[in-house]
């Protein structure tokens, strides 16, 4: 395949300033040991096109025996999306489904109505010292019409999804359509999520066929519309830009590509749920305080309690 080439930014020209709107630096914490880093939601900012969550997951070097541990806890009237760059997890889910994730792979979880999880390192990942894992989970708010469809759990091998390489750069469509290729994941909304290795002088093109849309970068630094940033940034695109992601250092940089169409109004997140509607949330936490939430065969020992504190949901708008 072949996109288009990249033009160079044109002094004075409207169309090649101010391509991004704004950059969101993640807000790091340490989990035991393994460090995250907080996207979305970020503090004025909106979604992403349907993405309301976004996290950066490690990378982190676990000891001998040890490994993530999150217990099964519950999703309301969104999606999950886990995506890895090193490692594995185990995903086990109140529908039965136990699954290992390796990277490139798709583990795309409906939670509709009403789903639990738990997330654990498998036991060849705990006798293994040094073993890495590095990735990233966003959440993708449901369609208003769709949010109390029944959960669903559909999981998409790396190889089955499309690879295009043109012009230094390796770009792995991940979710939904670009550059004449179509991820076989499907979606409710118009959604993209493309991962790209840039090798040095690589460049990437993207345009504007998704209504919203935002560039993260993994590692290495990138190039966009003359200004460098380096990894962990979140560079949102922007309205009806069309730019170009270059590489103009001396080591290869990732990046991820996200966006979609505007969501069909605000949503309310609270702890693990997230809806349109803010007494749906509201229900969620007395079903999950009640023990209404179906368990997790294989896994239901544990489960994760309410945080102490109810609190307001909080109300995140489309951008």
């Amino acid at each position: 395949m072949s996109w288009q080439p990249c033009p160079d930014p044109v002094p004075g020209d409207a169309d090649s300033v101010d391509k991004i709107d704004s950059i969101i630096v993640p807000r790091m914490r340490d989990i035991g040991g393994f460090e995250v880093g907080r996207v979305l939601p970020a503090a004025g900012h909106g979604m992403v096109g349907p993405f309301i969550f976004f996290d950066q997951m490690g990378p982190a070097e676990f000891l001998l025996h040890e490994g993530i541990d999150v217990r099964p806890h519950p999703h309301i009237n969104l999606a999950t999306v886990t995506y890895l760059f090193e490692g594995e997890i185990t995903h086990r889910d109140s529908l039965g489904h136990e699954q290992v994730i390796r990277p490139g792979d798709v583990n795309w979880m409906t939670a509709g109505r009403g789903i639990v999880h738990s997330e654990r390192s498998g036991e060849q990942v705990r006798q293994t010292a040094g073993a890495r894992l590095f990735g990233l989970q966003t959440w993708v708010a449901m369609p208003a019409a769709a949010e109390e469809s029944e959960p669903a759990f559909v999981h998409t091998e790396k190889s089955d999804l499309p690879v295009l390489e043109d012009r230094g750069v390796r770009a792995r469509l991940v979710v939904g359509s670009a550059w004449g290729k179509n991820s076989p994941v499907a979606t409710l909304s118009d959604t993209l999520y493309v991962d790209a290795r840039i090798l040095p002088g690589g460049e990437l093109p993207f345009d504007a066929a998704h209504e919203e849309r935002a560039v993260y970068v993994v590692d290495g630094q990138v190039n966009v519309d003359g200004c460098e940033f380096s990894a962990g940034r979140l560079l949102l695109v922007r309205p009806g830009a069309s730019l170009c992601v270059r590489n103009s250092s001396e080591q290869s940089a990732r990046v991820i590509l996200i966006g979609g169409e505007t969501m069909d109004g605000p949503r309310h997140i609270w702890w693990n749920f997230v809806s349109s509607r803010a007494d749906r949330i509201e229900q969620a936490r007395a079903d999950w305080a009640a023990g209404r939430f179906d368990s997790v065969p294989g896994d239901a020992e544990e489960f994760t309690p309410l945080p102490p504190s109810a609190g307001k949901p909080r109300v995140i708008p489309p951008r």
